[in-house]
């Protein structure tokens, strides 16, 4: 690593890397701004234009496998052209300019558009973000960085939540379903962060260029990776097919009788349970295996989709929901630490293209199924699903990175 990177990893606000810090508040502002929206979407879907949940299931099933495959060509080109902050600007740049589209949304096909204009821009942006955080911190605080980096993620999210639950108070505090004029206030209420959190990065956010010779070591296969991470991606696989949109569970929570105000109060509180856990957990894992906190946070999660699939009273979802925080902090920040630690600086945008790749693939069909399970089976079906698929891939991590390096 050239100097210029050595003095970038020393660096630091607060004990945090410098662009682990400043990428931390461009996910609390963008996450706030998503919060207010992308939650409440499933609903506004649902009550506003009256959705089928299999249409529903196809949206977020097409957001979310648009991001992917260009979060593997993002990150990919990243490291062959040895540059990461211009994409990850316009990856931020061209979701500030979607989000306000969906005060027009009248149909679920223009959603359908404003969604995957959104998921373009994340999937632009993603890998090369995680690999600049990864090539700009030290090998013993990547947990730190990812921790902190996805605990600000929820604490921009809880804010929102309790901005979302002020405003649904005073316009339409006991109402069971969403109104589009209330989905309109939140629109305009999101739109002003995400243009902050783009200043940010184009004024604040630092570059790094691993050497002249990283681009020709460059290459959009597994090929090159070792067997461990190659096993890893396909245990990210098997879980995330179970792994479907969190839509469902809104969904469900409407259905056993909350509020949208009580919906919006139990989101704060499942991501209060994220911000706390996420930053220690990141922490801890830069001391133990990290495998061991992502197969807690997945038994965390089988737990609880089991509970979801068998739930009949309010409470019950409210406690459910509020616990699932516990997966997300255990798990997302470490997983990308794992992604670094078992491949090289030259090679991480590319990896972080094929770790998120893995997921987003897998996320369209995890979707579909869980669209077609709940309105052809139950809405209990999914959930079942997707905690056994959990238990397996739990197994699964373990054997795998019990495996000696290549």
């Amino acid at each position: 690593m050239n100097n210029k990177n050595s003095k970038i990893q020393e660096k630091k606000v607060f004990g945090i890397p410098w662009n682990a810090f400043i990428f931390g508040f461009v996910s609390f502002l963008n996450d706030f701004s998503s919060e207010l929206t992308i939650r409440a979407l499933p609903l506004f879907l649902k009550n506003v234009l009256n959705t089928k949940t299999s249409i529903i299931g196809l949206i977020e099933g097409v957001a979310d496998s648009t991001a992917t495959i260009l979060k593997i060509f993002s990150g990919y080109l990243s490291d062959k052209l040895n540059q990461r902050k211009w994409l990850v600007t316009l990856g931020y740049g061209l979701s500030a300019i979607s989000k306000p589209l969906l005060y027009f949304a009248n149909n679920w096909v223009f959603v359908l558009i404003i969604r995957f204009l959104d998921r373009v821009g994340k999937g632009i942006r993603t890998s090369p973000r995680d690999a600049l955080i990864a090539n700009t911190t030290k090998k013993e605080e990547l947990g730190k960085a990812f921790g902190f980096n996805r605990a600000m993620d929820p604490a921009g999210a809880i804010l929102a939540l309790l901005v979302g639950s002020v405003v649904i108070y005073f316009s339409s505090k006991n109402a069971i379903k969403l109104t589009d004029h209330l989905f309109k206030i939140l629109v305009l209420i999101s739109i002003f962060p995400v243009f902050i959190a783009l200043f940010l990065i184009v004024a604040f956010a630092v570059d790094v260029k691993n050497g002249s010779s990283s681009a020709n070591k460059v290459n959009l296969s597994l090929k090159g990776f070792n067997k461990r991470f190659k096993l890893y991606l396909l245990t990210i696989a098997i879980f995330t097919l179970g792994n479907s949109s969190d839509a469902f569970l809104i969904l469900q929570a409407q259905n056993r009788g909350l509020s949208i105000l009580e919906i919006f109060l139990m989101l704060a509180a499942f991501n209060f349970i994220t911000t706390i856990s996420a930053y220690p957990a990141g922490l801890l894992s830069d001391r133990i295996k990290r495998q061991h906190l992502i197969v807690a946070g997945w038994i965390v999660y089988a737990l609880i989709y089991f509970g979801f699939g068998l739930a009949t009273k309010t409470y019950q979802i409210v406690i459910l929901y509020i616990l699932y925080g516990l997966y997300y902090g255990l798990t997302e920040g470490v997983e990308k630490a794992l992604v670094a630690d078992l491949v090289e600086p030259e090679k991480r945008g590319t990896a972080y293209g094929l770790y998120n790749g893995a997921v987003g693939i897998f996320a369209f069909p995890a979707s579909l199924i869980a669209g077609f399970l709940w309105q052809y089976i139950s809405p209990s079906a999914p959930f079942i699903f997707g905690a056994v698929l959990a238990i397996i891939a739990s197994i699964s991590l373990l054997k795998v990175l019990s495996l000696k390096s290549d």
